[in-house]
């Protein structure tokens, strides 16, 4: 098992993120951050990825997710970046507007060639550090942060507004994911 992924305990709630290798602004196109959706949908439906919330930025991924159904969320996650990076690789190589095509082929490669573990390229940095969320009070804290992530970029300024997010469902409206788990906390 990799160095990379501590989830102690399988059934826990999690918050984690992962980066382009580089942190390269891959996701500036909106072709490769609907593969990394289209994923996190198959995910859902047949590898008990349960999502509390989620935002794809330029460079990264947030999620607050559980894996359900005795899935083991180190797996889950593992799965989930390596199939992405290869249809994401395959995507840069055939999009035939990719102005950086030669540049991003040329650095994943590099990286590639750094890592014992990776045959070609490399897209996905290796970190995720997972965290595991044990009371309200953090699961409220790290589905801000993670919603708070495009405001604090300066792309919107309500984080309802970013697309590419689970803010929406949170504000009782219809988002890019189906079966958005959400957190709400009631005053007794």
């Amino acid at each position: 098992m990799s160095r990379n992924y501590k989830f102690h305990n399988p059934e826990g709630l999690y918050f984690i993120s992962f980066a382009v290798v580089g942190w390269l602004d891959v996701f500036i196109q909106n072709e490769y951050k609907e593969i990394l959706l289209e994923s996190l949908r198959f995910c859902q439906k047949n590898k008990g990825l349960e999502i509390h919330s989620w935002c794809i930025m330029s460079s990264h991924v947030h999620l607050v997710f559980r894996s359900i159904n005795g899935h083991k969320p180190e797996l889950l996650i593992g799965d989930l970046k390596r199939f992405t990076s290869k249809a994401i690789i395959k995507a840069i190589k055939e999009n035939p507007q990719e102005s950086r095509k030669e540049f991003l082929l040329n650095f994943f490669l590099q990286e590639g060639s750094k890592t014992s573990n990776v045959k070609q390229y490399q897209f996905w940095r290796h970190d995720n550090k997972p965290i595991e969320l044990w009371s309200n009070r953090v699961i409220n804290q790290k589905i801000n942060y993670v919603h708070q992530n495009p405001v604090e970029a300066g792309l919107v300024f309500r984080a309802e507004d970013y697309r590419y997010s689970s803010a929406i469902d949170y504000s009782d409206e219809k988002g890019l994911l189906d079966d958005i788990v959400i957190f709400r906390i009631f005053d007794l």
